[in-house]
C-alpha cells in the first residue's frame, strides 16, 4: 500500500506550476511562453494523438518540448520550470522531437495536381505578370547557427563567417513550406545542396510544365528540374530589368517564410543552437513542421524589423553555373522575360 501511495504522489501533475496552470486553465494565451496559440497546440495534439499508457502523457511531454524550443534554454532551467527531473526533461525533449519530426511528410507536402494551377495563378499575382503563372514555388537556403563541433569544425564555417547547418526550403505563396532539406554543413554552396537534395535527383518537384524560382546563387535550369533565376547584374536592357523585378516580387515570399520562422523560434535561429550538431537537423525539421501547423490555424507572427534587416544585410551568394550533364534554362528564362515585358492588353 505504501509503495502504491508513493508512486501515485510521485506521478501526480503539479498544476500549480505557472506554465502548467497557464495550459490547464483552458483560456490563457500560450503564445508568450510557448510561441504558439492554444489552437495551434490543439491541432498539433490532434495530429500526434493523445493515446498513452505510461509516463507523463503526450500533452505534458509536448509542452515541455515546445517550451524548450521556444526558450532555447538548458534542460536544467526547463526542469525547474516544470518541477521535474533534468533527466526526464532530456528524455522528453528527444522523444517528442522524434515524434514531431516524423510528421514532416504529412505536414510539409507537395501540392496536388488540382492545386497547381491555383498556386501558379497566385504566384502570377505576386509577380504582377501572367508570365509567371507556371511558377509553383520559391526556393532558398537558410543558415542556422551552431556551436563549433569538436570534429570537422571547418566544414561548418560558412561564407558569412560563422558555423552553421543549412536549411533548404521551397515555400508556396502563403509562406508554408512544401519541401525542406536539412543537414548540410554551412560551407557547402547552395547549388550543391540543391544538387544533392531529393527534389533534384528524384525530379520530384516541380512537375513537368511548371517551375520554381531561386536567387542568383542557383543555376538556371530546365532539366532535371525547371528552376528560373534572375539575370546577372548589371542587366543588359529593360527586358531583363523588368523580368528581374517581377521575379523578385514573387520570390521574396520565401524570404518572408524564413522571417516568420525566425521570429517564432528566435531563440533557435538568432543565436547558436547549443545542442549536439547531430541533433540540430531534427530540431530544425520540428520547427518547419510547427511553422506549417501554425500557419494552417491562422497563427501568424510577422517578421520583426531586426530579423528582416539581418536577412537584407547578408551577402549575396556567388552565381553558380549549371552542373555538368544538366540542361540550362536560359532559353526558358528569355521566353518568360519576353512575355513579362509585353503589356497584357486586349487589342480586339
Amino acid at each position: 500500500f505504501r509503495r502504491v501511495l508513493f508512486r501515485s504522489r510521485r506521478c501526480r501533475i503539479n498544476v500549480t506550476m505557472p506554465l502548467l496552470a497557464l495550459y490547464f486553465d483552458g483560456h490563457s494565451d500560450m503564445r508568450v511562453d510557448f510561441r504558439l496559440t492554444r489552437e495551434s497546440f490543439n491541432a498539433l495534439m490532434a495530429v500526434l494523438g493523445t493515446d498513452c499508457d505510461h509516463g507523463w502523457g503526450p500533452e505534458i511531454s509536448c509542452l515541455v518540448f515546445i517550451f524548450w524550443l521556444a526558450s532555447a534554454t538548458s534542460y536544467r532551467v526547463v526542469a525547474r520550470a516544470f518541477d521535474m527531473p533534468r533527466a526526464t526533461v532530456h528524455r522528453l525533449v528527444h522523444r517528442m522531437s522524434g515524434q514531431i519530426a516524423a510528421l514532416l511528410y504529412t505536414v510539409v507536402r507537395h501540392p496536388t495536381g488540382e492545386e497547381l494551377p491555383r498556386l501558379g495563378a497566385r504566384f502570377a499575382r505576386l509577380a504582377g505578370s501572367a508570365a509567371f503563372s507556371r511558377v509553383v514555388g520559391a526556393i532558398d537556403g537558410c543558415h542556422i547557427r551552431v556551436k563549433p563541433p569538436a570534429e570537422d569544425a571547418a566544414c561548418y564555417f560558412n561564407r558569412k563567417l560563422f558555423h552553421s547547418i543549412q536549411l533548404q526550403a521551397i515555400c508556396d505563396d502563403k509562406c508554408k513550406f512544401i519541401d525542406v532539406c536539412v543537414g548540410y554543413p554551412g560551407s557547402v554552396h547552395d547549388a550543391r545542396v540543391l544538387k544533392n537534395s531529393p527534389i533534384f535527383y528524384e525530379q520530384s518537384y516541380p512537375p513537368p510544365g511548371y517551375c520554381i524560382l531561386g536567387d542568383g546563387g542557383y543555376p538556371c535550369l530546365s532539366q532535371p528540374i525547371c528552376l528560373m533565376t534572375p539575370f546577372r547584374q548589371p542587366v543588359r536592357n529593360h527586358l531583363q530589368a523588368r523580368y528581374n523585378c517581377c521575379l523578385s516580387k514573387a520570390r521574396c515570399v520565401v524570404e518572408r517564410s524564413f522571417g516568420i520562422l525566425k521570429t517564432r523560434w528566435r531563440s533557435i535561429f538568432l543565436k547558436a543552437l547549443e545542442v549536439d550538431v547531430r541533433f540540430v537537423p531534427e530540431v530544425i525539421v520540428c520547427c518547419t513542421v510547427l511553422h506549417n501547423i501554425c500557419l494552417t490555424n491562422g497563427d501568424l507572427l510577422e517578421p520583426d524589423a531586426d530579423v528582416g534587416r539581418a536577412a537584407e544585410d547578408q551577402p549575396a551568394p556567388e552565381p553558380a553555373p549549371a552542373p555538368p550533364g544538366n540542361v540550362s534554362g536560359a532559353e526558358n528564362r528569355e521566353r518568360i522575360a519576353i512575355q513579362c515585358y509585353v503589356p497584357d492588353h486586349d487589342y480586339i
